[in-house]
């Protein structure tokens, strides 16, 4: 007889850690793609190009062509093309400053194209993301596929559809359509948005797998710190998009190469992805040799869709997924908006614009293990998450608010709106399975993707349709001057208040159902 019992291998801190690691790097470059053109907002509704100047500023080359001949006009100064805009040229235009007519010298660091989509256009690209999920249920279906065909089949296909969708839309920003059109919009924005429709597929549902499979490895042991961990490695993607996208654009001189680089880290993760299948099978193989040992001979029950029943029919389940619509509408739609927000409130170089929104995804990789930690060892989730949306929506407050229009203030805001990111899905994510038994866990995670994704659709369509027809400012000659973002951060902070009525309501509901939430989740 033997003296030891028999182990599984998500016993081994070291199997179990280097699990997660796999699969969280697979998301993290998923997550990368997500928002690598979200800093590129202000270069891709640019007609014709953009000339980045040493000094860290920009301007449409068609407008400092304009104001170079004000200057010809005066002093004779021989007059430009934009093909002979290049790297190094000394230029020297007449512009406003302080109010007086100056002349302005400045050297031309790089330049840049243009695609010249309106708002309108750009907020659809960003929802598109959601477009299949949410109107073909793909998402749903993801979720069925994955409790009935398992992790490994499921991990493998959708890695496969997020590299697919990320290669047609390189393809869309890398060719020239001229001026075609789909169904009265520009045709390179309806590819783009195709390909962007396909990898939001594959990563949604890569999502839901990645956390059935922290839930299989982690259930009973530091299952908050593993998806904390998951979770901040997530938002290296998220920090590495907004931080480099916009510098890698303007060196290469195109959109598409950000795109491109994305795709390739994409398809590392596939790679990755492969490597974990060869761990998951062995897990597999020692949870049953365990049953055999212990003398459970009875197969565990699989998943049936009477089992969805259970989903549909618990307040406690839709409470969450109605605070994960919310509390995610005011936050990822926000950061496609947020670099355009810190070039024309906040008066950032758009060098630099773009680095201030990544600040929230750089804390929530400290912030959300730590927040995790704190759940698993003292409990205290649907406290957690009703304090991240109280300072969830204070932050939309305080940007809808014409005060402070300081670089500094913006980023004491997003640090705000960091700790608020990291404490809502800390206390969240791993809230579900306390509600949501083990089999039936994929579809209702990809219920709550599901209902996430519609928010993940729309609001990016309506502010950008908000912007574009309440919040454009025009002077009499029907120029672009600025923006006034009152009525857009004004949405965002109605989202925030949602989700804190809903929160409220959640923590109400566990107190009659006792679902655990404000308990521990570590097994003394």
């Amino acid at each position: 007889m033997k003296e030891q019992i028999q182990k599984k291998l998500s016993d081994s801190k070291a199997a179990r850690w280097t699990a997660l690691i796999i699969v969280s790097f697979t998301m993290m470059c998923g997550y990368f793609l997500t928002d690598v053109m979200s800093p590129l907002e202000n270069l891709l509704t640019t007609r014709g190009s953009v000339a980045y100047f040493t000094d860290d500023t920009s301007m449409p080359t068609d407008s400092l062509l304009v104001k170079m001949e004000l200057l010809a006009a005066d002093e004779a100064s021989p007059s430009l093309t934009v093909e002979s805009l290049e790297k190094g040229l000394q230029v020297q235009y007449l512009d406003c400053v302080d109010g007086n007519q100056q002349v302005v010298e400045k050297t031309v660091a790089t330049i840049a194209s243009g695609e010249g989509w309106s708002s309108t256009e750009y907020g659809f690209f960003s929802g598109s993301y959601g477009y299949i999920n949410v109107f073909l249920l793909m998402l749903f279906f993801g979720g069925l596929i994955l409790d009935k065909m398992g992790i490994r089949f499921t991990g493998i296909l959708s890695s496969g559809l997020m590299f697919t969708g990320a290669l047609i839309k390189w393809y869309a920003l890398a060719s020239d359509f001229g001026d075609a059109t789909f169904l009265g919009m520009n045709l390179q924005v309806v590819v783009a948005s195709l390909g962007f429709s396909i990898f939001g597929v594959g990563c949604e549902i890569s999502g839901i797998t990645v956390s059935k499979v922290i839930v299989k490895w982690f259930a009973g042991k530091e299952l908050a710190l593993a998806m904390g961990l998951q979770v901040a490695m997530a938002r290296i993607g998220t920090a590495v998009a907004l931080g480099v996208s916009l510098p890698v654009a303007r060196m290469m001189g195109e959109v598409s190469y950000p795109v491109l680089f994305g795709a390739i880290t994409l398809c590392i993760g596939f790679l990755c992805y492969l490597v974990y299948c060869v761990m998951d099978k062995k897990e597999d193989a020692s949870v049953q040799a365990a049953r055999q040992e212990a003398g459970e001979t009875a197969e565990e029950e699989g998943f049936k869709m009477s089992d969805l029943k259970l989903i549909f029919c618990s307040k406690g389940f839709w409470l969450i997924t109605l605070l994960c619509l919310m509390f995610y509408a005011g936050v990822f739609p926000f950061l496609k908006f947020a670099t355009k927000l810190m070039i024309f409130k906040y008066n950032v170089p758009e060098s630099f614009a773009g680095l201030i929104p990544a600040l929230l995804p750089f804390g929530t990789i400290l912030l959300t293990p730590v927040f995790g930690t704190l759940y698993d060892r003292i409990g205290r989730g649907a406290t957690l998450m009703i304090i991240g949306s109280v300072m969830l929506t204070v932050v939309h407050v305080l940007f809808a608010l014409p005060v402070m229009n300081y670089w500094w203030f913006a980023v004491v805001v997003m640090v705000i709106l960091g700790i608020a990111f990291s404490l809502v899905p800390s206390a969240m994510w791993p809230s579900v399975p306390k509600i949501i038994p083990m089999k039936q866990l994929g579809s209702a995670y990809a219920i709550i993707f599901y209902i996430q994704n519609i928010g993940l659709a729309m609001v990016p369509l309506l502010i950008g349709w908000v912007i574009n027809d309440f919040a454009t400012q025009y002077n009499e000659a029907g120029v672009v001057t600025g923006y006034n973002y009152a009525v857009p951060m004004t949405i965002f902070a109605l989202f925030g208040a949602c989700a804190i009525l809903i929160s409220l309501m959640l923590r109400q509901e566990d107190a009659k159902k006792h679902y655990g939430l404000e308990e521990a989740n570590m097994k003394k």
